[in-house]
């Protein structure tokens, strides 16, 4: 028999999926887009419970990539069926991502956008329009030092983000990952970053064209730290925005999460 909890969010929806795995059910079902769906697969992960996915955001990325049916009826036949592959998760910092997290620019334009939606009320694609513009007008370079698998080097940029597996770079398949287990991270940096460049990065991206160039590079790796002048960093996890100590460790933790989600080919089930 399931029970169904309804969270507005922060320490209800803290406290409904506390709760939920105190319980020690079979399988924890989430509703709603991939920061809710991290945050309940965090713990789902801790507690060894399966996670079911409900997508209900906005974009659903992690849903999409597990092959979960964007139709709610479809979701639920998903979970009702019972089969479940093993996906990896990334870490950093003691919390998981499912998707990818970000330093530099990325955190800075959520937390712009998010608090315009909050006091303005405007739409989430405008806000982040604006909050684009805004932050990268006034967003400096940094330098980083950086350690890829025991390899140190020196980087001077202004954006990163550390994807779960590899992100497709190219026309109608960017942003998708077509594995979610094959043990790795990837580092992904734009070679130039001066605002103009990044202006042109988002353009190709918005037009599907970002892989057939070089502007942007990408870096597989297992373990990745990042450290910087600053003793804490903003660091996004699946689109939410915190603040870490440096250094940030990252790494992948292979087919740490049962997940419930139709067969897919390269992909651990039962």
């Amino acid at each position: 028999m399931a029970r169904i909890v309804f969270a507005r969010g922060g320490p209800e929806m803290t406290d409904a999926i506390a709760a939920a795995c105190a319980a020690k059910p079979d399988a924890i079902v989430a509703g709603g887009g991939d920061g809710t769906i991290s945050a309940v697969a965090q713990a789902a992960l801790a507690a060894g419970i399966t996670l079911g996915v409900l997508p209900l955001g906005t974009l659903n990325h992690f849903a999409k990539d597990a092959g979960i049916p964007r139709a709610l009826d479809e979701a639920v036949e998903t979970v009702c069926a019972g089969h479940t592959i093993t996906v990896d998760v990334g870490e950093v910092g003691g919390r998981i991502f499912l998707n990818n997290s970000s330093v530099g620019l990325y955190p800075r334009i959520v937390r712009h956008r998010d608090g315009q939606m909050r006091h303005t009320g405007r739409a989430k694609w405008l806000a982040l329009l604006v909050a684009t513009l805004t932050v990268l007008r006034l967003t400096p370079l940094a330098r980083f030092r950086i350690r890829i698998d025991g390899a140190d080097e020196q980087r001077r940029t202004s954006l990163m983000m550390i994807g779960n597996n590899e992100y497709g770079m190219d026309g109608y398949h960017f942003g998708e990952r077509k594995r979610l287990d094959a043990g790795h991270l990837t580092l992904y940096a734009p070679r130039h970053c001066g605002h103009g460049a990044l202006l042109w990065l988002a353009l190709l991206a918005l037009l599907g064209r970002l892989g057939q160039g070089k502007e942007i590079e990408s870096r597989p790796a297992k373990d990745i730290v990042i450290d910087s002048a600053s003793d804490h960093l903003q660091v996004a996890t699946d689109g939410e925005v915190s603040l870490m100590p440096t250094p940030l460790r990252y790494r992948i933790r292979p087919r740490a999460l049962r997940v419930l989600a139709p067969a897919r080919p390269g992909t651990g089930g039962v």
